[in-house]
């Protein structure tokens, strides 16, 4: 169950941030998850959206370098130890992870993965019987 995930490239300058945020408001395109890692000169915003063509599309007429990677969304619950264990079976199975970010809601967690090893991870999440979500299911929380 893989989920698409976009990136986009940002200056880092004051704004930039909401004026994507605005943009994909406006197009009526909701940001379901997010995260944002800068340098000095430019930040990378990784989003999920109820929409991905129409966020690249919107987005690259407003001249924002944007790019679409899959990744993993982990659904586990929200307790002490349970991103622990799950992190123990794919570290287990030589998964190397790239990058990852959550959000949580009441009882639930949700773990956006990029592993170096899409197929692998599926698989070791599956047999291990850790929850997945597909995207239709991510945009109903």
């Amino acid at each position: 169950m893989l989920i698409k995930q976009l990136s986009i490239f940002l200056e880092n300058k004051k704004g930039r941030f909401t004026e994507v945020a605005k943009l994909l408001g406006t197009e009526g395109v909701n940001m379901t998850a997010f995260t944002v890692s800068e340098n000095s000169d430019f930040g990378i915003l990784r989003l999920i959206v109820s929409d991905t063509e129409k966020a690249i599309r919107v987005l690259r007429d407003h001249k924002y370098a944007v790019s679409q990677a899959d990744v993993i969304c982990l659904h586990c619950p929200n307790k002490p130890g349970a991103l622990g264990r799950a992190m123990d079976i794919l570290t287990g199975a030589g998964i190397f992870i790239e990058y990852m970010y959550a959000f949580s809601e009441g009882e639930s967690a949700h773990v956006i993965i990029r592993p170096d090893n899409l197929d692998l991870c599926l698989d070791v999440l599956k047999a291990n019987q850790l929850g997945l979500l597909a995207e239709n299911e991510l945009f109903k929380l």
